[in-house]
């Protein structure tokens, strides 16, 4: 039976243990990316938000790619933590890579100059809702998922790897499989000084 809106809310965690093991189809994947980029909403009805889903060995090299960057620039005593975080990406059965389409926001700026400023801010909070939505979409499916940002070190590779339009600006890494380690507690600070309510 499908979660409620309030409890996949609720339920939607960041798991860092998970495995290469199918939980649903490629094509319910999809599905759920799609619907996600069609509905979640964006300033002026821009769309500007590009998704690309890596599976099997395009998830894989991902991750070895991203690997070999931080090998780069972390020294060799402290790459094994470095390794090891990677790797429990690379574990996964797949990667969302979330762009945003500058050339659409460009756009934007020139048509309404006087929200010239705006327009890369209200595309970065579009863009958060759409990891939102496709996160909690995973999750309901049975899938665990974080979200990281290696977007500088990986970027040019990246677009050269899946010949990604150079207008396409990175801003996520969605990793997501079976789980296989469960999250600690979650602990929430006082409602009270967090919520205000004026009536």
């Amino acid at each position: 039976m499908a979660k409620d809106f309030y409890t996949a809310v609720a339920d939607r965690r960041t798991f860092y243990g998970i495995s290469k093991e199918p939980v649903v189809s490629d094509d319910r994947i999809k599905e759920i990316i799609e619907h996600a980029v069609k509905h979640t909403p964006s300033s002026f009805n821009s769309q500007s938000a590009r998704v690309v889903l890596l599976l099997g060995e395009h998830h894989d090299k991902l991750w070895d790619t991203t690997k070999e960057a931080l090998r780069k620039i972390v020294p060799a005593d402290k790459f094994s933590s470095t390794e090891n975080k990677i790797n429990s990406f690379r574990n996964g059965y797949g990667t969302i890579l979330f762009f945003e389409d500058n050339s659409v926001i460009e756009s934007l700026q020139q048509q309404f100059a006087l929200y010239k400023d705006n327009f890369p801010i209200w595309s970065e909070q579009s863009s958060g809702m759409h990891q939102y939505v496709i996160w909690t979409g995973l999750e309901i499916e049975g899938f665990g998922v974080s979200l990281q940002h290696y977007n500088e070190l990986i970027e040019a590779d990246v677009k050269k790897e899946w010949s990604i339009p150079n207008n396409w600006k990175l801003i996520a890494q969605m990793p997501f499989g079976k789980p296989i380690a469960q999250p600690d507690e979650k602990q929430f600070q006082p409602l009270e000084d967090r919520v205000k309510i004026f009536k």
